[in-house]
């Protein structure tokens, strides 16, 4: 497993100038709950120039499909327009670059549901909100959605108990 370098992907992402909503695991970490993640997942604006720019940047940090890894798969332009998951690897760690989130939401559907932070160095990123990924997972229901159900609810519990 390679190390996660969350910081210079997102570095080089905001750097290539880049639209994009940080989701998932990392997301729930910036909004302040105790999980592990593994991996970065974002979900891109999907216009060409956005693509096209984040090509350039995956190109930057060496990405590969992490199915059958020595073969040494990229994606391309065709592969980012789809709505679907890439779930790749980089010198950065592991990069999941997602079309679309829950049942069809993308980049501008997410919009609404972020909150921009800054995560260091200057560094500011759009993260999905906390209530938005706990209604996501209440929607999806996974196994693993399930599991981390109770604590991103108590975490959210708590956020807004302080700001009442």
């Amino acid at each position: 497993m390679p190390e996660s370098d969350f910081q210079r992907a997102l570095r080089a992402l905001h750097e290539g100038g880049v639209e994009f909503v940080i989701v998932g695991g990392l997301a729930a970490v910036l909004n302040g709950a105790p999980v592990d993640t593994l991996d970065l997942d974002i979900v891109p604006a999907r216009t060409e120039e956005n693509l096209a720019k984040l090509l350039r940047v995956l190109d930057g940090i060496d990405a590969i499909y992490r199915i059958q890894p020595s073969r040494r798969l990229r994606p391309d332009a065709s592969h980012l327009r789809l709505s679907g998951h890439q779930n790749l690897v980089t010198t950065c760690g592991y990069l999941d670059v997602l079309g679309t989130i829950g049942r069809g939401l993308g980049y501008q559907d997410l919009l609404p549901h972020t909150i921009e932070m800054e995560i260091g160095g200057g560094l500011r990123v759009r993260v999905l909100d906390l209530a938005t990924i706990v209604a996501l997972k209440e929607e999806l229901a996974g196994e693993k959605d399930l599991a981390a159900l109770p604590l991103l609810r108590r975490t959210l519990d708590r956020k807004s108990t302080r700001l009442n």
